[in-house]
């Protein structure tokens, strides 16, 4: 049976994360799905280390830390998250509730739908390099699942961030050869990553190579290896088993541009009321949607979880009065947030 609920949240990202918060404040519970594996989007995906400056009462915080912050905050509500699978089909039904399937066969029945999907479902950039086409998924990975498979393989490593030097730090004393392809000198991974590694390649536990990836290399329809040309045009003929390819993600607005929903430049309008899109009971909010005057900050982010939260309360129950209660004061939201003691009004202090 598809699980009931009020919403559907896509996407754990930030503007997601704070979604189920503003909605928990009103009694309203989510269930989150993701396209990623874990909860956190662009900031615990592509950036877990970058600083940010714009965050109120932060005036430095790490992206992941504010992941890790956000997720403390709405623990209080316990929100239900379906990661690795992204929503594939959405339906509005006779009865005005909204039908989803995700890539599991996960299924939804909800009466609200909120689209935090950021750019949209991230996938691995392709090596799009003549031949590769014939090898996605045979001997070019974008993604390891058993390590030990490995052992005793020639492999290469295509890329210069963590992920690519976590797994050549991994892997160098497994396989039976392992060469790092990376486009430039520098790295975008962690500088203790990189030292480690260059001082194994140094050893002749791995082989650095800096070039860029020309074609695939193939003999009789089966998988060689990669021809590389180096920064000074001199060709390079790699031998290996497989390839594994850690290039980041990039985004893809995907089933979300066959929802019937107004799109304008891969983006979804919304009104500034309460971010609704052209479906009425479909929101959106943080970088997937767009308005006069829209900025792409987190900080617009939250404003909008906050209106949108408020419209999909007005959405579920049209004819119920709303009053705004504030956190600091109302016993409800207290009791809401789970907090045993909190200062009454009367006894906050006062200016003198």
């Amino acid at each position: 049976m598809p699980i009931s609920t009020d919403v559907v949240i896509i996407g754990a990202g930030p503007a997601g994360l704070f979604q189920v918060f503003e909605l928990g404040l009103l009694d309203i519970h989510a269930h989150v799905v993701d396209s990623l594996p874990r909860v956190g989007g662009q900031c615990a995906e592509l950036y877990p280390d970058k600083p940010i400056y714009d965050i109120p009462a932060y005036p430095v915080i790490g992206a992941q830390q504010l992941i890790d912050r956000l997720l403390e905050q709405i623990k209080p509500f316990e929100p239900q998250f379906h990661l690795g699978q992204a929503v594939t089909r959405l339906e509005p039904q006779p009865n005005g509730r909204f039908h989803l399937v995700t890539t599991r066969g996960t299924e939804f029945d909800a009466a609200t739908v909120i689209i935090a999907a950021g750019l949209g479902a991230f996938q691995p950039r392709k090596l799009r390099a003549p031949g590769a086409e014939d090898f996605n998924d045979r001997n070019i990975h974008y993604q390891i699942g058993d390590a030990a498979q490995l052992a005793g393989k020639n492999i290469i490593i295509l890329g210069g961030g963590d992920s690519a030097l976590d797994w050549t730090l991994e892997l160098y004393d497994k396989a039976a050869s392992l060469t790092l392809v990376h486009r430039r000198v520098e790295y975008r991974a962690q500088p203790a990553s990189v030292k480690k590694m260059r001082k194994l390649a140094a050893a002749g536990e791995l082989i650095e190579f800096h070039g860029m990836v020309r074609e695939v290399i193939a003999q009789d329809g089966e998988f060689r290896g990669l021809r590389v040309a180096d920064d000074k045009g001199g060709i390079h003929d790699l031998e290996a088993d497989d390839v594994y390819v850690f290039w980041g993600l990039s985004p893809n607005l995907g089933p979300i541009a066959d929802w019937s929903l107004e799109i304008e430049k891969r983006q979804l309008r919304v009104d500034t009321e309460q971010f609704q899109t052209s479906l009425p009971g479909i929101f959106a909010v943080g970088d997937i949607n767009t308005y006069p005057g829209k900025k792409k900050l987190i900080l617009s982010g939250f404003h909008e979880a906050a209106l949108a939260a408020f419209g999909v309360q007005k959405h579920i129950d049209p004819g119920k009065r709303v009053f705004l209660q504030y956190t600091t004061t109302s016993p409800i939201m207290h009791k809401r947030l789970g907090l045993e003691s909190a200062p009454q009004k009367d006894d906050m202090a006062k200016p003198e």
